[in-house]
C-alpha cells in the first residue's frame, strides 16, 4: 500500500476503494463505512503513532481494560457538501471540547486539539468522495477513545487508543417517533456521568428501550431519578417542546448531555426573537398543555437524529397524540435553516461551519 507523510500523520491508502459498491440513494444509518480510519495511541504519558489506515478489523486482547471497566467515550459529528463540492464540518470544535469533558470525567487523557482536528481533517479529506450529496444524507463521523491496558484490575488504564471512523448515512429516524415516558428505569443520577458521552450510558438504556419497542414505541423519554416526573432526554436526543409559542427544554446539568444541535436550535430561536426557556418541565405540565391544546410541538434534537418530530407520547397506560407534523411551524423552520447552513445555502452567521 502506498504510504505518505503529512503533519506527522502517516497515511496508508487502500489499494482499491469500495465506494463503487455503495448505493448512495439507499443509505441506512450506521451500516456502511468509508475506506479509511484514523488511529492515535496514548503511551507513557504522550500521544504517539498517529496514522490513517484502511478501515478494517482491529486486534484486541481479551484483557483490554475498556471491555471490563467501561473506559470508553465517543462523539458524533457530520460532514456535508455544498453546491461547490466543498466538504463542510458542523461545529467540530464543540465536539472536540465535549470529548475532553467526557475524558476528564472518565479519568482518561485529554486529546490534543492538533491530534483531533488534524486527524479529522485529513481523514475526511481523504474520503471526501464518501460525503453524500443526496438530500437528507451526510457523512456521519464517530471519534471515540478507549482504554487499552492488558490488565484485569480496577484502575484507570495507562494506555489508550483514539479512533475516528466515518459512515455515509441517511436519516436516523425515517418517521416521526412515538415515545414512552419511563418512570421505572433510570438513565442518569446527580453526581453521575449522564452529562458525558460514555458508552455505558447507552448500554444501560437498551433493555428499557427494548421493552418500550415491544409495546410499539420507538424510544423512551427519561425522567429524573429522584421523582420520575421531570423530563430529561429521549434516547439519543435532547428534548424540546413548543407550548403557547414558547420553546421549552430541560436545563443542562450532570444528568443531561449538552447537545450541540440543542445549542444550535436554541441559538436560532433566540435569533428569531422567539421566547426560550431552559427550565425543568414535568410530564404533568406536558400532558396538561396537551389537554388544553396549547402543546404545539414536541421534538428531539441530536447529531444523528437532527430534528426528530415526536408524534405520540405514552404515559401511565395512555397515549397522547400530538398535533400533526405538517402543521408544526418552528421545528420545520429550524430544521430547514440548519440544513441550509450545513450545506452552504444560508449565511453562517455564527461561524459554525468548518471547511475541509
Amino acid at each position: 500500500m502506498p504510504t505518505t507523510q503529512s503533519s506527522l500523520i502517516k497515511t496508508k491508502k487502500v489499494t482499491q476503494s469500495r465506494i463503487s459498491e455503495i448505493d448512495f440513494n439507499n443509505l441506512n444509518f450506521g451500516k456502511v463505512f468509508s475506506d479509511h480510519m484514523f488511529i492515535a495511541d496514548y503511551k507513557n504519558g504522550e500521544w504517539v503513532d498517529a496514522e490513517i489506515m484502511p478501515y478494517g478489523q482491529v486486534q484486541m486482547s481479551p484483557a483490554t481494560s475498556a471491555l471490563h471497566y467501561g473506559q470508553s467515550i465517543f462523539e458524533g459529528m457530520k460532514a456535508y457538501k455544498n453546491d461547490k463540492g466543498e466538504v463542510l464540518l458542523f461545529r467540530p470544535f464543540e465536539n472536540y471540547k465535549r470529548i475532553n469533558i467526557s475524558a476528564d470525567r472518565m479519568a482518561m487523557p485529554t486529546i490534543p486539539q492538533a491530534i483531533f482536528m488534524e486527524g479529522l481533517k485529513q481523514l475526511v479529506k481523504l474520503d471526501s468522495q464518501w460525503v453524500p450529496t443526496t438530500e437528507g444524507a451526510s457523512l456521519y463521523i464517530r471519534p471515540f477513545l478507549v482504554g487499552t491496558d492488558e490488565y484485569i484490575g480496577v484502575k484507570p488504564s495507562d494506555e489508550y487508543r483514539f479512533y475516528i471512523i466515518t459512515a455515509p448515512g441517511g436519516a436516523y429516524y425515517t418517521e416521526p417517533v412515538k415515545v414512552l415516558v419511563e418512570t421505572n428505569f433510570i438513565r442518569a443520577v446527580e453526581g453521575g456521568v449522564g452529562f458525558v458521552k460514555a458508552s455505558g450510558n447507552y448500554g444501560r438504556s437498551l433493555y428499557p428501550t427494548r421493552l418500550a419497542q415491544q409495546r410499539g414505541y420507538h424510544q423512551i423519554v427519561w425522567t429524573d431519578a429522584r421523582n420520575h416526573r421531570y423530563l430529561e432526554e429521549s434516547g439519543t436526543m435532547n428534548l424540546m417542546f413548543v407550548i403557547d409559542d414558547v420553546l421549552i427544554t430541560p436545563p443542562l446539568g450532570d444528568t443531561i448531555l449538552a447537545g450541540i444541535t440543542r445549542d444550535s436550535v436554541l441559538t436560532l430561536a433566540r435569533d428569531w426573537h422567539m421566547k426560550v426557556q431552559e427550565r425543568k418541565i414535568s410530564i404533568d405540565e406536558v400532558i396538561d398543555a396537551h389537554n388544553r391544546e396549547t402543546l404545539q410541538e414536541a421534538f428531539g434534537t441530536g447529531t444523528a437524529a437532527t430534528i426528530a418530530h415526536i408524534s405520540l407520547i405514552g404515559f401511565e397506560g395512555k397515549d397522547y397524540q400530538l398535533p400533526p407534523v405538517e402543521n408544526r411551524i418552528f421545528s420545520h423552520r429550524v430544521s430547514k435553516e440548519l440544513d441550509n447552513i450545513r450545506t452552504g445555502k444560508a449565511e453562517d452567521k455564527h461561524n459554525w461551519m468548518y471547511k475541509i
